[in-house]
């Protein structure tokens, strides 16, 4: 703990704090307050308070820390403190319920096991200074039984229309076809009076007494299994392992209903990888619960987020629905953790803070004492080992619901049946493609990457175009006419000669992404109604659910798509599904490739025939020998994980052992090298422990800044966590070099 030193400081106004009502000089008693700051400080600070403010361990408060007054929270409270006098003093406190308890602990535990200052996760937690303060409130106005004056007819329907719905003072005048002057009368006269209207009003309860779909036989059981796991009031983890279109949603909102009626102070959290997800799942619950979950996730509105925020901290918002950084919402009664597509990638954070969320979702639960659900149609290996091993419940749906079954699925291998030249779509899969649409039914075919072409090369004189210090190769992006840079973010226009021949019109697209296939599929189908579902054409939740809404209408023969499209969507007419490049995944060292090959490839195939019509999946590859593609066409997902699980463990990889990375970086080469040189040094020595490294990162340069990687692998029974902390203390670096620690990394670049 860290003393601050006592001075004078002059109070900073900020938004949902005040000044307690207090002078220091004539306050006999004192007491030590320790404030932990959301900025990236190794530990709270230590600070003096009149002991009549009763301050309590996560109260929020502003404090002096240097020249500034900073907003932090309570972490410890000592009541009777000899050298309190000697500290600063804490300025203000807010009004605010305090942070629970259980979200101090868990910042505590998460800063020790991803190895990083404490204040760097209350900043992921404290998100909005804004949520501290009572709603702001806008006045509208509703009428009395006071009415003085003639009562024109201007006036009279004004009061008409506030009669019906109090309104703003704009609004009434809109709605009575009369100018404001109006309205301002009839407030004068008392005919009107103002009432305070929150801006950010509670959200509507879950209805719990509406009825859940039907469900079959294999539902009902797996549902009271999931009931039974959260009547424990205990931590009782729950893999919930079913098959595309088996129902898992329907299943687990069963259980989200038996822990919102056992209680009525709970809470439920409801984390999903991406945005397009979520829109399609906030239906569902709505429909079930008579209300749409609170939303928390980086497409809402600063204002829906200090909403957001201030609900749960203060437990009102019940069911609360988001992507990964929902997990640090500070709830207050958290009773069940359901994570959707448990296996998702995208839980993984690699920027600033790094963690997989679906792991400490767990830990949260643990933390808390309550039940969590993993679910998915495609486990990871780590989850399906732990299920196996009895540390998680395991619970299967194997069927489909209702009359679908799993569509069929076959490799095409294009060293066989190669697509003709300049195309990318082989005649088996243009074949099935035109079958389906005979039918009346619709195509899907899906390439994971975004843009017309992953490269842009001069014919001339060889030049791929880059993006500015980074190594990796701009997109072209053909509606747009840009080079894009999916890695930074950096475009510009597509020059029209090459900047180092100067060759005019010389560049030429190298690889395919959606763009491109989509150009081949308007050539081959020149009557179908086309459209692509990428990142680039769905921006936020109202144009995925556009775009969804059209192709489960019927309203769309071809949807070309990445990944966006692989999970969660039900298209009841969608029948044929083509995979253009299966080997896309597979490339480079990631020693998960052949895993998350699959899980995305069998959800992909998953999306045809999920209503009364049969499916059919065809994948486009040059290696239909490997493992995840036998597996994919013979349906034999636990084959191939066996297999996966035997070499990682002969390897000694997770979860049969544990990960870790360091990441060095900084603009000036030579001084990267020798930080990174210093670093390996200074590695402690143990048992069970190897680091390699350092080695150039597979991108070696990222905006100017030049990065040297060490991956550290040790035994299962290793707290790699403490190993990377005692390391991490034994380095200076010089000021300009950015060192982050990943503990159990998932990309390798």
């Amino acid at each position: 703990m860290r003393a601050a030193r006592r001075r004078s400081h002059s109070i900073a106004s900020l938004p949902g704090f005040e000044e307690e009502p207090s002078d220091f000089a004539h306050d006999a008693q004192l007491s030590k307050v320790a404030v932990l700051f959301p900025l990236p400080l190794p530990e709270p600070f230590d600070y003096c308070a009149p002991a009549a403010w009763a301050l309590q361990p996560g109260d929020h408060v502003i404090a002096p820390l240097g020249p500034r007054s900073v907003r932090g929270v309570v972490w410890s409270v000592e009541t009777e403190s000899a050298n309190a006098a000697n500290l600063k003093r804490i300025e203000s406190k807010a009004q605010a319920a305090p942070l629970p308890e259980i979200s101090r602990r868990f910042v505590d535990w998460m800063a020790k096991y991803v190895v990083t200052p404490p204040g760097n996760v209350l900043r992921m937690v404290v998100r909005s200074t804004e949520a501290l303060s009572p709603s702001p409130t806008y006045a509208v106005y509703a009428p009395t039984e006071m009415m003085s004056g003639a009562v024109t007819p201007a006036r009279a329907r004004v009061m008409s229309e506030a009669a019906k719905e109090p309104g703003t003072g704009a609004d009434l005048a809109r709605r009575a076809g009369v100018s404001s002057s109006v309205v301002k009368a009839l407030l004068e006269t008392g005919a009107l009076t103002r009432i305070d209207v929150p801006e950010d009003p509670p959200y509507p309860a879950p209805d719990l007494s509406l009825p859940g779909n039907a469900l079959n036989a294999q539902q009902d059981a797996a549902a009271e299994m999931l009931k039974e796991s959260v009547r424990t009031d205990a931590f009782a983890p729950v893999l919930l392992d079913g098959i595309t279109g088996s129902g898992k949603t329907e299943v687990y909102l069963e259980a989200i209903a038996e822990a919102l009626a056992r209680d009525p102070s709970a809470q439920v959290l409801v984390l999903l990888p991406e945005i397009a997800l979520t829109q399609a799942v906030l239906a569902r619950f709505e429909q079930r619960f008579g209300s749409r979950p609170v939303e928390w996730h980086s497409a809402i509105t600063q204002k829906a987020r200090r909403r957001a925020w201030r609900e749960v901290n203060e437990g009102r918002a019940r069911l609360i629905a988001g992507a990964r950084s929902a997990l640090f919402l500070p709830f207050r009664n958290l009773r069940l953790i359901v994570v959707d597509e448990e296996h998702d990638p995208s839980y993984k954070q690699d920027d600033g803070v790094a963690y997989q969320a679906r792991d400490l979702a767990v830990a949260r639960a643990k933390l808390g004492g309550c039940a969590v659900v993993l679910a998915s149609a495609t486990p990871s290996l780590e989850t399906l080992v732990n299920a196996q091993a009895g540390k998680y419940r395991h619970v299967k749906l194997t069927a489909r619901h209702g009359v679908a079954v799993l569509p069929d699925v076959e490799l095409i291998d294009l060293k066989i049946h190669a697509p003709d030249r300049g195309r990318w779509l082989s005649p088996k899969l243009v074949t099935a493609a035109a079958e389906a649409l005979a039918r009346g039914e619709q195509a899907l075919f899906y390439m994971n990457r975004r843009g017309y072409a992953p490269l842009t090369l001069c014919r001339a004189c060889g030049h791929r175009m880059q993006s500015p210090d980074t190594q990796s190769w701009l997109v072209e992006h053909k509606y747009s006419g840009r080079l894009v840079c999916h890695l930074t973010g950096f475009s510009m226009p597509k020059p029209k000669e090459c900047p180092t021949c100067m060759a005019p019109d010389s560049f030429v697209a190298i690889g395919p992404g959606v763009e491109r296939v989509e150009e081949e599929v308007r050539q081959l189908f020149p009557h179908a109604r086309i459209e692509i579902f990428s990142s680039d054409t769905a921006q936020n939740g109202d144009q995925v659910r556009a775009i969804v809404d059209r192709m489960a209408q019927g309203e769309i023969d071809i949807l070309i798509g990445t990944q966006i499209v692989a999970k969660g969507h039900n298209f009841p007419r969608l029948t044929m599904v083509g995979v253009v490049d299966a080997d896309l995944g597979l490339k480079g060292g990631d020693l998960r490739a052949g895993e998350r090959t699959y899980q995305l490839l069998s959800q992909v195939a998953g999306r045809a025939g999920r209503a009364d019509r049969p499916g059919r999946a065809l994948v486009q590859t040059y290696a239909p020998e490997h493992d995840a593609m036998i597996a994919l066409s013979k349906h034999d997902r636990d084959g191939f994980l066996a297999a996966e699980a035997a070499g990682r463990e002969a390897m000694g990889m997770p979860p049969y052992g544990r990960l870790a990375a360091v990441i060095i970086s900084g603009p000036d080469e030579p001084t990267v090298n020798y930080a990174a040189i210093v670093m390996g040094e200074k590695a402690p020595q143990a048992d069970g422990v190897d680091v390699w490294g350092p080695a150039p990162a597979p991108l070696s340069i990222i905006r100017g800044q030049h990065r040297r990687r060490f991956l550290v692998r040790a035994d299962r029974g290793v707290d790699i966590s403490a190993f990377m902390a005692a390391w991490r203390e034994r380095v200076k670096l010089h000021s300009s070099i950015r060192l982050q620690i990943d503990v159990d990394p998932y990309s390798f670049l």
